[in-house]
């Protein structure tokens, strides 16, 4: 199938190109950027003209940030085209939910990818805590805003996230290795005295069965990067590593250190199979506990961030 990708940035060249082009799935027909283009493909700076250029083009894969997402997405499923989404899936859940609907009406597919579930070891995760009582988890994302997110001034504006940006990846990964449902409980945000978004933040949840859950996020680190989730069970602990590369169960390590190798490739393997049977997938779960955190959280001013 033919794919447009929208937004030519760092995560559509580091993550998105190489994807598409390793797929037996895929023809990356067209891309649409002001600022950007991949070499041998047909490049538009309007989503518009793109549409109406190419009609052989039936998906769509959007990598803008979430504030404009939701414009793009909206042209797109009215144009007759499926839509692919990079995380955040949109900058509000009332936005998620009116594409949903509208991809719904037109019978078109529409992904809410969450690249970090596609992580190598979570789904052994899941099936090890699926029976078993929890009693602890602790969530550590750590990592250097400076190293990842280069000149990304938007990520510091209304509807950028700040640091939920990358903790909405640890959220994907609780909200799909737990068996039971969470919801934020409490919540404390350090934000920049010259931004509008969270550099950190540490959140409590509710768990159902009474297990302690917490989360502590902070985009400061420096030298090692830190992608924890340890599980604390009646039967064992249970951690993930490098972002859900490694597993660790009471001393034996699974998997390789290999942070995003796979994901996306996974992504645009299960896009090929909603498109091919008519399916949505539209789990908002970890953007509910990241609004909810924003709506909750105590925030705290904390020093300038000065790239």
């Amino acid at each position: 199938m033919k794919v447009a990708l929208v937004g030519i940035g760092k995560i559509a060249v580091d993550q998105h190109v190489p994807a598409i082009a390793g797929s037996p799935d895929w023809d990356l027909a067209a891309t649409v950027s002001r600022h950007g283009s991949v070499d041998g493909v047909e490049a538009f700076s309007d989503l518009g003209a793109m549409l109406a250029g190419r009609p052989d083009i039936r998906v769509v894969s959007l990598c803008l940030p979430p504030v404009p997402r939701f414009d793009y997405a909206m042209q797109a499923l009215a144009a007759g085209r499926h839509v692919m989404l990079e995380k955040p899936p949109g900058a509000t859940l009332a936005e998620c939910h009116a594409l949903e609907r509208a991809a719904g009406a037109a019978g078109l597919s529409i992904y809410a990818t969450w690249h970090s579930r596609e992580a190598d070891m979570v789904a052994a995760a899941k099936a090890w805590l699926a029976d078993k009582t929890l009693r602890k988890l602790t969530v550590t994302w750590k990592e250097d805003v400076r190293r990842w997110h280069p000149g990304q001034a938007w990520i510091w504006e209304p509807g950028g996230l700040g640091v939920f940006d990358p903790g909405i990846n640890a959220l994907s990964i609780v909200t799909e290795i737990l068996p039971d449902e969470i919801h934020v409980t409490q919540a404390t945000l350090d934000v920049p005295e010259n931004c509008q978004t969270p550099i950190a933040a540490r959140i409590r949840f509710h768990h159902p069965s009474g297990a302690d859950v917490s989360a502590v996020f902070d985009w400061r680190q420096e030298g090692d990067q830190t992608w924890e989730i340890e599980a604390v069970t009646g039967a064992g602990t249970l951690t993930l590593r490098d972002g859900g590369a490694l597993m660790q169960i009471d001393g034996t390590t699974s998997g390789e250190a290999a942070p995003l190798a796979g994901e996306y490739p996974r992504l645009y393997a299960k896009m090929a199979q909603l498109v091919s049977r008519g399916g949505m997938d539209m789990d908002l779960r970890p953007m509910t506990l990241v609004t909810d955190a924003l709506a909750l959280g105590e925030r705290m001013r904390t020093d300038a961030f000065v790239e």
